[in-house]
């Protein structure tokens, strides 16, 4: 079974609409959260999507002075008055508003172009102490590779000019264009901020906000019960990092000043029973029985499930067992599975009846049956 750049980036192309739902809430984050020591004013390039509203959230708590530059396509409720909002176009390079301004660091979230780096860099060069891009791990080359760090080989961009792409281009053939161009503009965050630059490879982010619905078909099937189908024999690896605990620690990488490249990708689970589905049920409490079939079943009936790879045979096997030494050692920390899974379904509930009939990844109940059944036919 094949699994594309496509089924990896679908949250770029899908988050559109968290940033109008209320905040989030949690029992793991409702404690305070500390002041910083030093207030910073902080630049955030996009802002409105998925993790950005949890950047911004937790930077507020810290102490700190926020602006935001986007579109404006997305209005931003939830924080009237103590956020500054900047508009421009960086497809256009439409970016007046930001000239002549000071901040102490740039994070950098939805950018998958090398020119907007560049862009950006030509009005923000010399004007932000810091620059933190926000990454993937579809950089790297081989993802058939287990244990990948920073360090591995990037992915070469094949086309005539990375300069000329554009974000039409980019969609045509994302699957071919999206991990080398951000390697692009990886360098290019470089070239322009020198040694003042910070790089992020997450892999796949999940909980509330998260509009793919690639990790919440899982709690969501499995709050469902009866007999669910569960690809493989439960030994392939998963990594999920929770988008909260993503934004929170880019910020406070941007206070202690932390440069350097980070596989932000989170601790190891499998696919098994005994562990990220068991955690899913030991949350939603779905009376499921669970049915393992095996790769090659799937692969023969052209299905593809979220966020799961088979360990074994594919081109991105590896990107479930990537190394995140790297990021814990610079203060990565992961809230338990347990809350993520809690406040991912609360969130989900709060959307619209008919936006929760019908989710945007994994199998319909119909599909899911009539696989069971060809499966249990054949065995």
């Amino acid at each position: 079974m094949s699994l594309t750049r496509r089924e990896l980036i679908k949250l770029s192309a899908l988050a559109t609409v968290a940033s109008a739902l209320p905040k989030i809430s949690s029992a793991a984050t409702a404690a305070p959260v500390a002041r910083a020591a030093k207030p910073l004013r902080i630049l955030i390039l996009g802002g409105t999507g998925f993790t950005g509203p949890f950047q911004v959230n937790y930077a507020l708590a810290r102490g700190h002075k926020i602006t935001l530059f986007n579109r404006g396509k997305r209005p931003s409720p939830e924080w009237p008055g103590e956020v500054e909002q900047l508009h421009g176009d960086r497809d256009t390079g439409d970016l007046a508003s930001l000239k002549g301004r000071t901040w102490d660091v740039c994070i950098d979230n939805p950018t998958s172009l090398p020119r907007w780096v560049r862009d950006a860099g030509a009005v923000l060069k010399g004007n932000v102490g810091r620059y933190l891009f926000i990454s993937t791990i579809s950089v790297y080359d081989d993802g058939t590779k287990h244990g990948m760090t920073e360090d591995a080989p990037l992915a070469k961009y094949a086309g005539k000019d990375a300069m000329a792409e554009t974000q039409v281009s980019l969609r045509a053939d994302i699957e071919h264009l999206y991990g080398p161009l951000k390697a692009l503009s990886e360098a290019e965050a470089h070239k322009q901020f020198g040694k003042n630059v910070t790089i992020v490879r997450p892999g796949f982010i999940v909980g509330p906000r998260d509009e793919t619905d690639r990790f919440t078909y899982w709690p969501h099937r499995v709050a469902q019960g009866g007999e669910m189908l569960v690809p493989g024999d439960g030994s392939d690896p998963i990594q999920i990092i929770d988008g909260r605990d993503l934004a929170e620690w880019m910020v406070r990488m941007a206070e202690a000043g932390t440069t350097g490249t980070f596989n932000a990708v989170g601790p190891g689970y499998t696919m098994s029973t005994d562990a990220m589905l068991h955690g899913c049920q030991a949350v939603t409490g779905g009376g499921v029985t669970y049915t393992h079939v095996p790769a090659s079943f799937l692969d023969a009936q052209k299905v593809e499930l979220p966020i799961w790879v088979p360990a074994k045979g594919n081109a991105y096997e590896g990107y479930g067992d990537v190394s995140n030494a790297r990021a814990i050692a610079a203060g990565l920390t992961f809230r338990p599975l347990a809350t993520t899974v809690s406040d991912l379904l609360a969130w989900f509930a709060t959307l619209p009846a008919e936006r929760q009939a019908k989710l945007r990844d994994g199998l319909t109940r119909e599909r899911e049956a009539e696989l069971l059944e060809a499966w249990h036919a054949r065995t």
